[in-house]
């Protein structure tokens, strides 16, 4: 059986498809810097159809935002998507038009909730980001 080393290394099917990386965040992960995935060098990401998926509603008595960003390099916790409404059950694109284009290193991607007021009891989402890798060579 293999290990499973998803989401420890950029991935890169080779073809020439848009590829994706997701993962579930919870009210839980307040102030968490949640590690998305990696993408790889070269990759551009497509903003409109990366974000977060909110499924349910989380509920912090005055604030609740997601940061979404990169490491690796430089360490912009908040380069693609800034202070995203977690409060409302929606899809909500990625807000940040720089640096969603051509990464020059494998990049980890991270998400970070940020929760303020009353603590929250309830919230759930989906960070999702789609990407196509620099293989058209």
């Amino acid at each position: 059986m293999a290990t499973n080393t998803r989401g420890t290394v950029a991935r890169d099917l080779k073809m020439q498809l848009v590829h994706y990386i997701r993962k579930t965040i919870t009210f839980a992960d307040n102030g968490t810097e949640v590690t998305v995935g990696w993408i790889p060098a070269g990759a551009v990401i497509i903003q409109p159809m990366s974000g977060v998926r909110i499924s349910t509603v989380f509920n912090a008595g005055t604030s609740n935002v997601l940061d979404i960003g990169a490491q690796q390099g430089n360490d912009d916790p908040d380069e693609f998507a800034t202070d995203l409404a977690l409060g409302t059950v929606a899809q909500v694109a990625l807000d940040e038009a720089t640096g969603i284009y051509v990464m020059t290193a494998d990049t980890q991607i991270t998400a970070t909730p940020a929760l303020a007021g009353t603590a929250a009891t309830a919230g759930e989402a989906e960070v999702i980001i789609c990407y196509i890798p620099d293989n058209d060579g």
